[in-house]
């Protein structure tokens, strides 16, 4: 299946699914911890860009970030600048920002293929992974033609660009 055949599809099915490889993968059903984790990025993410007044918008789950023609994924959080995307669409052309939260049956995935696959996106600066257990985010940013990863368990995240910066005690305030 190609990506345009997929976001066809996926409107008419409920759940969630991914496309990797041409192959549809349904998400399994969320906890309540992986929840409230997505829930308080989003928030920490929109507080921030408000906060620098930037012209970026965040968007909660939902959306799709198309890696390649055949496969395209879903993250928790994805921030984008520049004018509004089209109210219809269900896809983000140019993420500059990606986050993904840990759940049980992810990591390896999240912090393997799809970390990969993200910095495929030439538009992606950011990629976090928020480990909502162990009350961290493992940060991946691209530099040039290298990605750099920061472990954060303390302190705030800088993402610049766009110029943001969250407080790790907000995000994880309910860990």
């Amino acid at each position: 299946m190609t990506v345009d055949e997929f976001l066809a599809w996926s409107q008419t099915v409920p759940g969630r699914h991914e496309l990797v490889a041409g192959e549809v993968v349904a998400m399994a059903p969320e906890r309540a911890r992986h929840a409230e984790a997505k829930a308080a990025v989003y928030t920490s993410l929109r507080q921030a860009l408000r906060d620098a007044g930037l012209s970026c918008r965040v968007l909660p789950d939902g959306m799709t970030v198309r890696i390649d023609g055949h496969t395209a994924y879903e993250p928790d959080a994805i921030v984008y600048c520049g004018p509004r995307i089209d109210p219809e669409t269900v896809e983000v052309p140019e993420p500059l920002i990606v986050v993904e939260v840990l759940s049980p049956g992810t990591k390896r995935i999240d912090t393997g293929e799809k970390l990969v696959g993200y910095f495929r996106v030439p538009s992606i600066v950011h990629y976090l992974v928020v480990d909502p257990v162990r009350a961290l985010v493992i940060h991946y940013r691209r530099a040039g033609e290298r990605i750099e990863t920061a472990i954060v368990a303390q302190g705030s995240l800088h993402l610049d660009p766009p110029g943001l910066r969250i407080s790790l005690a907000d995000l994880f305030e309910n860990a």
